[in-house]
């Protein structure tokens, strides 16, 4: 039996709930940090408040790992002044709270802390880009680069520190895939801007099971893109998607001019793109379930 403890900001979220199911199945105790006291099967939950630099004492004490995914979803309302503050301190402060609280303790054995492949910037062309590419200069990129500085501080401190650069997560609890299905479904298909955008993806199983490994295999600290091994174009997707649904695709293509009218600075999360490699973690003995993106959307659509 498993006695090690995983803590986990944002556990309630699309990847923490997955997360937890399997690190439940692999036999680890599961905690999380929560505004709200409440209570969750086979779960302990602790309480903490950011905004008065409090948490509920055992919470940190009593943990082996801690992964750190809570953070304002990026896509979820149009990026004003005060959004853009509210989604870079969701993912700053948390770990700022962790940082002083893990003074007291001697029991951690990792800390591995969400980000985003935004570090490289909302759109970065046909450029191939690996952990060593240089950050964006965008929102996206700036966000991204003070999440995980503020990560750095961890590893400064000697606990061993990975940082999980998330694609584009496919999963049919929430995030991008139902939002694609959704016009596909109704027999409106179509690619967004020019449908030439690099979508670098991966499965939510798959990610999960990255997040496992930094914490299990104690070599893994640092950076690691956590993308599938082959990304497709926003076009393929969306195609492979059809026919999987087994629906029409004949719609022109979404004008990019409309959806920056909706969407405004955002509109860069659908029409920008990156082609990014799992450079590091093809250098471990990682196995994906999924590597190509029609299995896994057949995985997942079945559901949806």
């Amino acid at each position: 039996m498993n006695n090690q403890t995983v803590l986990i900001t944002g556990g309630t979220g699309l990847v923490g709930s997955r997360l937890t199911e399997l690190l439940l199945q692999k036999g680890y105790k599961v905690a999380y940090l929560s505004r709200r006291k409440e209570n969750i099967s086979d779960v302990k939950v602790y309480q903490w408040d950011i905004t008065k630099g409090y948490i509920e004492d055992g919470a940190v004490e009593s943990a082996n790992y801690i992964i750190h995914l809570a953070g304002a979803g990026i896509a979820d309302k149009r990026w004003s002044d005060s959004r853009k503050k509210e989604i870079i301190d969701s993912r700053i402060k948390p770990i700022d709270l962790l940082k002083e609280k893990l003074k007291k303790s001697n029991k951690l054995k990792a800390f591995v802390s969400a980000s985003a492949i935004g570090f490289y910037g909302g759109d970065t062309g046909e450029d191939r880009i690996d952990e060593n590419h240089v950050a964006g200069n965008d929102f996206l990129a700036e966000c991204t680069k003070l999440w995980e500085q503020s990560a750095d501080k961890i590893a400064e401190s000697g606990i061993r520190t990975t940082k999980v650069r998330v694609g584009i997560v496919l999963s049919n609890q929430g995030g991008a895939l139902p939002k694609l299905l959704q016009p596909i479904k109704l027999g409106f298909g179509a690619a967004l801007g020019s449908g030439k955008q690099w979508m670098s993806w991966i499965h939510i199983d798959d990610l999960c099971n990255v997040f496992i490994k930094a914490i299990e295999d104690e070599s893994m600290s640092g950076v690691y893109n956590a993308v599938a091994p082959k990304p497709v174009t926003n076009l393929e997707i969306t195609k492979i998607a059809a026919k999987v649904l087994k629906r029409p695709f004949w719609m022109p293509n979404v004008p990019s001019f409309v959806l920056k009218l909706i969407f405004g600075e955002m509109a860069v999360v659908v029409l920008g793109g990156n082609y990014v490699l799992n450079k590091r973690l093809a250098q471990t003995d990682f196995e994906y379930i999924f590597t190509e993106v029609e299995p896994a959307l057949q995985d997942l659509c079945l559901d949806v």
